[in-house]
């Protein structure tokens, strides 16, 4: 399709399309009513998809990769400022410099292509130089969170099979830990922007500052190829339900990344961009920093997310576009309102997490134009972006011609995840207002549609589903529950795994958390289903933030009794005094629901929501009662 003009030739070739598709349907009333809402949103999202891919076709027909790519920037326009970082500026020609010396000091040290490379450091500009320079080579870097320690931390090493491990010297005590379980042929270099010296406190460990600093700025000279498929870089997923898993991106990928968000949202090469999410997570290393070596914008690196500074940072580096994930939004409402709330340039924000609950809220207290909510996996093969303000949507498939873009919403089991087919074998497509599984078409052939997984073949094998909508066919299974409205519109609905099924009705946790955060005063919260013994399915669990004992458990009851059926409240409170998070602010869930409801087992405050209606607390010989089914939940 990259044939059709886009000039008014485009318009009425589309309106062409739609007629024929408006005759297909049958010509009713009800269908030319969609049309006319939802063609303009249509038309502009395919407008900027297909000028996009002709950019990509570009890179793919060049053989480009990242390092290619930035370097045209570097030579371009060398001064042109690309990194903000506290109170230090990277221009282009630096960073291309910095990169030099990295790939020219590895080249030295005898790595190649497809060696790897694992990268610990806090949120910096040498962060990114250090896997774009090592990138150069060839060499995959397997982008580690510097919050983990001992087994994790092992196990993010170990499946990516490292030759070469760098490290930032505030993550030291953590290297030291695993260090005499690191294998003899793994080389060590720690980071430290101070250190003079090679010496470093952890064994057969080298400090690199200063190695780099004698290393060429000059383009490593190879005698061999590194191309657009070749691989980038490993990005872990999060570990909300479990250990990480490293997926794999290409060059190609990651120009997808950071190029589709782009074009489909509407950046501009004068936007500055503010990042305080983590450089090791897709969204703030591709989908951010994707805009200063893709694309030569400038992009403002803070090393840790802030939220009482956020709107005072980007007020001071003047950023016009901000990028929130997780929990972020909720955690800038909480703040208290301050001048700065209203007095920047932030014309968009972009991210994803941003709940239904608080976006007009967090819109207006803001002020912010346009919200480009997105949504897609790390290590999978399709994104999708709300890119016409529609509250609480994070993207949309077109109901006109919804084959149009290769992704779909299928029916699966809400418990069991598993898809659920039609007489001849083959899933089926959800229709508006019912929940599915968001999937994305592999085709093998096609860099675009490709679907490369995890480095670990049995657990990419786990989300591919096959024979979809005809035999032979296959697409990557997100594992997400999504929901189309009857414009198209898209809403996150649950994790398939997460949604519990409780009195005969399917509870979307989702949707409790936004609801009771809402009713705490926008605390942490975590919400699952636990098994109680004579019981089918599970009950619900809300897990509550509550450091300093203040959480008013009478005045949530009352706001949960107000916004949910009877079926979705929560049967048990927990009041944590500490939440352990995910790097992209994410609450972990896991442990928490293997710990239940037994109170003899947990420190933490219960409640449970006793037969009168209201929570009351939960002690051993009532958690007794309940398993004896004396007491009826």
């Amino acid at each position: 399709m990259i044939w059709i003009s886009f000039g008014w030739m485009f318009l009425v070739q589309l309106a062409l399309v739609a007629f024929v598709a408006y005759l297909v349907a049958g010509g009713g009333y009800q269908f030319l009513i969609l049309i006319l809402r939802t063609a303009p949103r249509d038309l502009t999202a395919l407008q900027r998809y297909l000028r996009f891919l002709w950019k990509a076709r570009r890179v793919a027909d060049k053989d480009l990769t990242v390092a290619d790519i930035f370097r045209e920037h570097a030579v371009r326009s060398p001064s042109k400022v690309v990194f903000m970082f506290e109170n230090t500026e990277w221009t282009a020609l630096e960073v291309e410099s910095y990169s030099n010396r990295v790939a020219n000091f590895f080249l030295a040290q005898g790595l190649k292509k497809g060696d790897s490379v694992a990268l610990m450091l806090e949120n910096r500009p040498e962060f990114v130089c250090l896997w774009l320079g090592l990138s150069k080579l060839g060499v995959i870097t397997a982008l580690i969170n510097h919050n983990l320690r001992q087994n994790s931390l092992l196990h993010c090493i170990n499946i990516a099979d490292i030759k070469t491990f760098i490290y930032g010297v505030e993550v030291t005590e953590a290297v030291q830990e695993i260090a005499p379980q690191l294998g003899s042929n793994v080389k060590l270099f720690s980071w430290n922007p101070n250190e003079s010296s090679t010496d470093s406190p952890v064994p057969r460990s080298l400090a690199i500052v200063p190695l780099l600093n004698e290393s060429s700025p000059s383009p490593p000279s190879l005698n061999y190829n590194v191309g657009v498929q070749d691989k980038l870089i490993y990005i872990y997923t999060s570990g909300t339900t479990g250990l990480p898993k490293a997926a794999v991106i290409s060059n190609h990928r990651y120009y997808f990344l950071a190029g589709a968000i782009a074009y489909q949202i509407g950046f501009q090469n004068k936007d500055r961009f503010y990042t305080p999410l983590p450089l090791y997570h897709t969204a703030g290393g591709a989908m951010s920093i994707g805009q200063a070596l893709i694309f030569g914008c400038c992009v403002v690196i803070r090393k840790k997310f802030s939220a009482s500074n956020y709107f005072s940072d980007v007020c001071k580096y003047k950023c016009t576009v901000g990028q929130y994930i997780g929990e972020m939004c909720r955690y800038l409402l909480s703040t208290p309102e301050k001048p700065d709330d209203k007095a920047h340039q932030v014309r968009l924000m972009f991210g994803n997490g941003l709940r239904p609950q608080i976006w007009s809220e967090f819109v207006e207290r803001f002020r912010i134009e346009q919200i480009g909510e997105f949504y897609g996996a790390t290590e999978g093969n399709a994104n999708i972006a709300n890119i016409d303000n529609q509250p609480g949507a994070i993207g949309f498939v077109s109901r006109i011609i919804p084959t149009i873009y290769p992704i779909s919403i299928i029916r699966v089991d809400p418990v069991t995840s598993e898809p659920i087919r039609n007489s001849k074998g083959l899933c089926q497509r959800c229709e508006p207002g019912e929940p599915g599984v968001f999937i994305g078409k592999i085709v093998p052939s096609n860099p675009a549609r490709a679907y490369l997984g995890y480095v670990n073949e049995k657990d990419s094998a786990k989300k591919i589903v096959t024979d979809v909508f005809e035999k032979g066919d296959s697409a990557f299974l997100s594992g997400d529950l999504l929901v189309m409205d009857k414009w198209g519109y898209l809403y996150f609905k649950d994790r398939t795994g997460d949604t519990f099924r409780w009195k005969g009705e399917n509870v979307s946790t989702c949707e409790v958390e936004g609801v009771v955060s809402n009713v705490s005063q926008y605390r942490d919260c975590v919400v699952y289903g636990v098994e109680v013994p004579g019981y089918e399915g599970r009950a619900g669990m809300a897990a509550i933030l509550d450091i300093n004992n203040s959480l008013d458990v009478a005045e949530v009851s009352e706001g949960i009794k107000k916004a949910l059926p009877s079926y979705a409240r929560p049967m048990f409170i927990r009041c944590l005094r500490e939440v352990e998070m995910t790097g992209t602010y994410k609450l972990k869930k896991l442990d928490l629901q293997k710990e239940g409801f037994d109170p003899s087992a947990i420190q933490d405050k219960l409640s449970y929501m006793s037969p009168k209606g209201v929570y009351e607390d939960l002690t051993s010989e009532l958690y007794k009662e309940i398993l004896a089914g004396k007491i009826r939940l």
